[in-house]
Parts: C-alpha cells; sequence; structure tokens
C-alpha cells in the first residue's frame, strides 16, 4: 500500500484549525476541558471490515496511517475499494429485500451470479469505466405530515458507496471529534443523548442552543464537500467516484434533475459526506471557539445534523449564535429561524426557579425526545429527563392504527405478533430511566385501539374489557426501561 504525502493547503477551508490530537476521538462529553479515556473508543468495533473482509490488516495500516499523521493524504485507494472480497461482503450486508433502483436489479437477481457480477464489477472500477446511475426518488412520511425524500440508489451503486465508506471510515474515525455521534462505527443515538444529559447535568450549564439546519441535505454544497474531502484524500479516482454520486441526480416522473447542491438521503455514501461537511465547517470551528473565545464551560453534542450546544454565560450563547448564523452562510448551509433557539435549562436555573428567584426552565427536543428539567424521587437531586416527544408518539400510533385497519380479518395471533414486534421497538428506543409512565401510556393506547379493532369485526361475540386484557397480557409486553442511567453508561 503506497501512501503519498500532501501538505494541508489552508487557503481550502478558511479558518481551518490543526487537525492534531487534542484528546481521545471519541471523548465522553465534548466539555471546556476534555475528557480522559472513553469505552466506546476503546472497545467498540471500528469497522466492519475487521471481521468481514479478507484485508482487515490493510484497512488496520491506513488507520495507523492517520492517526499518526493529521494531515496525510492517502494517493493509493481505490485498490482497497475494488477488491471483490469487500464487495462480495458488501452484498451480503444489503437488505435482501430491499427497493430495487432505476435499472430495477434486485439482491437475488445479482446473487444467482454473484461471482461473475463482483469480478466484472471490480474491473470496471479499476479502470474507471464503473458509471453511477440515478436514484430514484421516494418518499416516506415524517412526523409532522410532511414528506421526506429519499434515494434509492442501484443495487451496484450501493455495494461500491459501501466499499467506500468501510475504506474512508478508517481515515476519518480517527480525525471526527468526540461530540459528533451521528451514523459512526460503533456510536448510537442514545450514546448521543448520554453524552447530553451528562454533559448539562455535571458541567455548569445554564443556556442551551437549540439549532435545526434547514434542508441540510438539499444544500449541501458540491464544490466545499470536494475540498474537504481532498484535505485527506489523494487519490483522484476515489474522489471522482464521489463526485459520480453528487452528479448522478434523481430521476422522479421519468424525469432525470441534477444539482450543484445537496446529497441525495438513502445511498450509504449520504451520512459520510454528511459528516465530513459538518466536520470541517462545524465540529472544527466549535472546537477552536470554545478553546479561544469562551471563558465560561461550553458543551457540544452533534448527532449528523442535529445539535445541541450548552453555555454557562447568556452573553456568550448569544454571539455563539450570531457567528454561528455567518459561519454556515459562508459555506451556505443556514439555521432554520423557526427551530433554532436559545433557553434557559440547567441546575442553576431550575434551582432559581423553584426558590421564586428566576424564570421558568424551557424544554428542548433531540433525537425523539423532550429534555425537562426535574428532580430525582429520592434525594431532589437535579437530573436532566427525557420523555418521548408527542409528536413521535401520536405519528406512532396513527402508524399503528392504520396498520390494524389493514390487518382487521387477521387472527388474533397475527395481529398479536405485530403489535407485539412494535412495542418492543418502541420500548428499545424509547424505554430510557424516568420515561416509564410515557412508555405506559403509549400501550394502553395500543391495547385500546386493538379493542376498537376487535369490537368492529366482532359481530356475534361482545369483546368485554375482560378478553381484550386477556389478550393485552398474552401477546402485548409490559413496558420496560432498556438502557441504563447516563452517568452508569458513561461510568468508565
Amino acid at each position: 500500500m503506497k501512501h503519498g504525502r500532501g501538505k494541508s493547503d489552508s487557503s481550502v477551508v478558511p479558518e481551518k484549525p490543526s487537525n492534531k490530537a487534542e484528546g481521545p476521538a471519541a471523548e465522553r462529553v465534548e466539555g471546556r476541558e476534555l475528557a480522559e479515556g472513553n469505552r466506546f473508543e476503546q472497545n467498540a468495533p471500528r469497522t466492519q471490515s475487521r471481521k468481514g473482509t479478507g484485508a482487515p490488516h490493510a484497512l488496520e495500516r491506513i488507520r495507523e496511517a492517520a492517526r499518526k499523521d493529521r494531515k496525510q493524504k492517502f494517493t493509493a485507494l481505490l485498490h482497497h475499494v475494488s477488491d471483490p472480497e469487500r464487495l462480495r461482503v458488501a452484498y451480503r450486508q444489503l437488505k435482501h429485500d430491499a427497493a430495487a433502483g432505476v435499472d430495477g436489479e434486485t439482491w437475488q437477481h445479482y446473487g444467482q451470479a454473484l461471482e461473475a457480477n463482483v469480478q466484472d464489477l471490480s474491473e470496471r472500477l479499476k479502470r474507471g469505466a464503473y458509471r453511477a446511475k440515478p436514484v430514484r426518488r421516494a418518499y416516506i412520511a415524517k412526523a409532522d405530515g410532511r414528506q421526506r425524500p429519499l434515494g434509492v440508489p442501484t443495487l451496484e451503486d450501493k455495494l461500491v458507496q459501501r466499499a467506500v465508506v468501510e475504506v474512508l471510515n478508517a481515515i476519518y474515525e480517527v480525525d471526527f471529534v468526540g461530540f459528533s455521534y451521528g451514523y459512526r462505527p460503533g456510536r448510537s443515538p442514545h450514546e448521543a443523548l448520554d453524552a447530553l444529559a451528562v454533559g448539562i447535568q455535571t458541567q455548569k450549564v445554564n443556556w442551551v442552543l437549540d439549532a435545526d439546519i434547514r434542508s441540510f441535505f438539499d444544500t449541501l454544497d458540491h464544490g466545499w464537500l470536494v475540498k474537504f474531502i481532498e484535505h485527506r484524500i489523494g487519490d483522484r479516482r476515489v474522489v471522482r467516484l464521489i463526485q459520480k454520486w453528487l452528479n448522478a441526480g434523481v430521476l422522479e416522473d421519468g424525469k432525470r434533475m441534477q444539482s450543484e447542491q445537496g446529497t441525495v438521503q438513502g445511498g450509504s455514501i449520504s451520512p459520510l459526506l454528511a459528516n465530513v461537511y459538518l466536520h470541517y465547517v462545524f465540529d472544527l470551528w466549535v472546537r477552536r471557539w470554545r478553546q479561544a473565545q469562551a471563558r465560561g464551560q461550553v458543551i457540544a453534542v452533534r448527532f449528523a445534523d442535529d445539535f445541541v450546544v450548552g453555555f454557562e454565560h447568556q452573553e456568550e450563547a448569544e454571539r455563539f449564535l450570531s457567528e454561528l448564523r455567518e459561519r454556515f452562510a459562508r459555506f451556505g448551509l443556514e439555521l432554520h429561524p423557526e427551530k433554532t433557539r436559545l433557553l434557559p435549562f440547567g441546575r442553576k436555573v431550575d434551582r432559581e426557579w423553584r426558590s421564586g428567584r428566576g424564570p421558568k426552565p424551557g424544554t428542548f427536543n433531540f433525537l425523539g425526545f423532550t429534555h425537562v428539567c426535574a428532580k430525582t424521587s429520592k434525594g431532589g437531586f437535579f437530573v436532566v429527563q427525557r420523555r418521548t416527544m408527542r409528536k413521535r408518539r401520536q405519528a406512532k400510533l396513527a402508524e399503528v392504527k392504520e396498520q390494524l385497519r389493514k390487518r382487521m380479518h387477521q387472527t388474533i395471533r397475527e395481529q398479536g405478533t405485530y403489535l407485539r414486534a412494535v412495542l418492543r421497538g418502541y420500548f428499545r428506543y424509547y424505554g430510557v430511566p424516568m420515561n416509564g409512565h410515557a412508555l405506559d401510556l403509549f400501550r394502553q393506547a395500543v391495547i385500546r385501539q386493538w379493542g376498537h379493532v376487535l369490537r368492529r369485526r366482532s359481530q356475534i361475540h361482545h369483546v368485554t374489557a375482560q378478553r381484550l386484557a386477556s389478550c393485552a397480557s398474552r401477546w402485548l409486553p409490559p413496558a420496560r426501561i432498556c438502557h441504563p442511567y447516563p452517568w452508569v453508561r458513561f461510568a468508565s
């Protein structure tokens, strides 16, 4: 494996700080002082390649080289991407029933001649004959009733994107900062939630910036993104692959649409490109701002394009927000004016409000939870309580209601099996400490909906409350907390 060294071009990214390691890349909570150690960095699998492909040592060498020199450019990466074994593993990792792209190729059909197809794809990648196809537009419903546009790439585009992500993760996982949690190997939304809770509870946080980037995936600038990628990736063939996907466009209603902005959600490459973009535009800037300009404590947690920043002083929070708007405008981004706000929140704010000497703490939403200042039942200690967002709960109940209507004439066993899966998935995500009451309310609402469906189809035998309770007891699991307290998860 050959690596070339290239000097970092400071003119490419204005105000780009040095990438020298200032602490562990996955520190627990990014406060003003960096924390010591992190169990996620030490124990979590770094990439899928380490136990899936035939060349784990190659990616480990890339990772080690990236760690030793934070300014090194990697000039020979394509042979890792085009490795047939890596492409075969990417194929096996795809969902077997995933929707087909514009070419109509399915997982099952492609697998009938897998070896020949993989070898052909590998050769086309090596000689530059691979061509990215437009993604097929699809829509999914959002919690607020709107439609979220997604793109469905072709199967071969999915394979190559997965291979590129696996190789580039070996480099960027060394660079990414600790408060970035979205779509990274070994990290989850609940770790971001716990990091935020621990940061607010242990640091001097009195003000919270709850921010939202307006249409981030649609406004991401291709020119800036390529410049950011070229800071680390010197292999022009890999850069051209990424440009091919960016320029492939979207096929909707038989018309192909292209743009110099945005990356289509739905492909494997989109989350990584989003993290790279915000790494240079937001993460490094926040780190430098905190170290150079902040007098009080500052914490930050980002999950993809959703982030929360906590401040000790109001004037610093206001200055940060003003400068962040300017920073984003410079790179083609904009904070949503209606979804971005500063609010009082934290231990001191809660104490002053309870004693009648200050305003009531606000609440904010992050990753599906409404965050509230609260006290523990024993001891009366300050704690950040996470409750299921009302819109999320209502949207899920509406989905369950629609599905039960379609399943009205199924057997009780079939309906119960479906509802059991729904509740288990719901509890696995929303089952955080101090949210048990909301879980109970959701379960009771599901039982009422089930009873309504059973009564509508029963024209002879009335479904009594006792019989409904018996069905619920047999098929529906009780509400349960599935996650530890935040400070327990970060105890190490």
